[in-house]
C-alpha cells in the first residue's frame, strides 16, 4: 500500500438509501469509477511497474488490456519515463483508447476479445524483448488490487460481505486474500456476466455451455479463463461466484446514472446488478459493493436506453 498510496485516490465508500431499500440490507458503494484513470486497475498496474528494474523499463513495457489496465500501465510508465505498448481489442470503447494514448502509450488494436489481443501482445513481446505486465495473473498486480480491500475495511470495519466483479480474477484474488486476513469471517462474492462465465463455471463445477456467445457489454471482464495464479486463490478464499444478465447490467448502468448520478461502465455495474436483482445466496447485513470503473462511451448510453444491446 505504501508504494502506491500517494499516486492513487482513496475513493469514497458511499451508502445508497435507494439500493438499501431494494436490497433489504445496508449497501456501500466503493466508487472506483472515481479513481485515477477511472478504474481500480491503476492500483495493480502502478504496483507492478514501480517494482520493475531500470533495465526492465528500458526494454519497453507491453501489456494486453480491455481498456482499464491499459490506462493504468500507460500512466505508470509515464511516471517512470518508460515506453508502453498496449494491445487492445478492436472494439474497445474509444474513450479508453484515447485516454491510453493521452498518457503516451502506443496503442495497437488487434483481435475481437481480450484473449485475442493478449495472444498478439505475447507474440510482440517475444519478438521485441519487451517487459510484459499482465492484466491480472501477476503477484504484484494482485497485491496492488488488494489495497482496495484495505481501504474499504478502514472506511467501514463492519462490512460482512464484499461483492466484486470478476474477469481474469486479479481483483477478487487480491481483495479476498487481503480481506480474509483482516476478517476471516467476511464473505467474498464474485460476479460475472452470464455470457462470459469462465470462473463461474469452473468454481461451481459446471459444464461449459457451448451455446454461450462469450460477448458482453461488460468488456472489462470479458475474459474466458482465470489466471493460473488467480484461480487457486479464488478457490481458497472466495465464497460465492454468481452471474448477471446483459439486461441486468444495462438496467444497472442506467439506474446508477439516473438515481445515483454516477457514470459506470458495464464491468463496474455487475456487482451492483447482483444486489439489485437478488443474486446473493446468503443474507448479509453490511455489504461493500465495488463499482470498479466508469470508462463508458457516451454513445453506448443511447444503445442502453433503447435496449439495443
Amino acid at each position: 500500500m505504501a508504494k502506491i498510496r500517494n499516486l492513487i485516490h482513496a475513493t469514497p465508500l458511499k451508502q445508497s438509501s435507494t439500493i438499501n431499500r431494494r436490497a433489504g440490507y445496508n449497501v456501500y458503494l466503493k466508487l472506483e469509477n472515481l479513481q485515477r484513470t477511472g478504474s481500480f486497475k491503476v492500483r495493480g498496474a502502478l504496483n507492478k511497474v514501480l517494482s520493475l528494474s531500470t533495465k526492465e523499463l528500458e526494454r519497453g513495457v507491453i501489456a494486453a488490456s480491455a481498456g482499464n489496465h491499459a490506462q493504468g500501465v500507460a500512466l505508470a510508465c509515464k511516471l517512470r519515463n518508460a515506453q508502453a505498448y498496449i494491445y487492445m481489442p478492436v472494439h474497445t470503447p474509444e474513450t479508453k483508447i484515447k485516454a491510453t494514448r493521452a498518457y503516451g502509450a502506443s496503442v495497437i488494436l488487434a483481435g475481437d476479445t481480450y484473449d485475442e489481443a493478449y495472444a498478439h501482445a505475447l507474440q510482440h513481446c517475444v519478438l521485441n524483448n519487451h517487459t510484459f505486465v499482465h492484466a491480472f495473473d501477476d503477484e504484484d498486480v494482485i497485491a496492488g488490487q488488494g489495497t482496495l480491500a484495505l481501504e474499504m475495511l478502514k472506511q467501514n470495519p463492519n462490512l460482512d460481505t464484499l461483492i466484486v466483479p470478476v474477469g481474469g480474477g486479479g481483483l477478487i484474488a487480491g481483495i479476498a486474500i487481503t480481506a480474509k486476513r483482516q476478517n476471516p469471517y467476511i464473505k467474498i462474492v464474485g460476479v460475472q456476466a452470464a455470457s462470459v462465465p469462465g470462473v463461474h463455471l469452473k468454481f461451481n463445477r459446471l459444464r461449459d455451455n457451448t451455446g454461450l456467445s462469450w460477448k458482453t457489454m461488460a468488456e472489462g471482464i470479458q475474459v474466458r479463463n482465470p489466471g493460473s495464479l488467480t484461480y487457486p486463490l479464488i478457490e481458497e478464499f472466495v465464497d460465492e461466484i454468481v452471474t448477471v444478465t446483459e439486461e441486468e447490467i444495462a438496467d444497472t448502468i442506467l439506474f446508477m446514472l439516473e438515481r445515483e448520478k454516477l457514470l459506470v461502465e458495464g464491468a463496474g455495474a455487475v456487482a451492483v446488478a447482483a444486489v439489485l436483482h437478488g443474486h446473493l445466496n446468503h443474507l448479509p447485513k453490511e455489504v461493500g459493493c465495488i463499482v470498479s470503473g466508469g470508462n463508458l462511451d457516451y454513445d453506448k448510453l443511447q444503445c442502453l436506453s433503447s435496449k439495443e444491446y
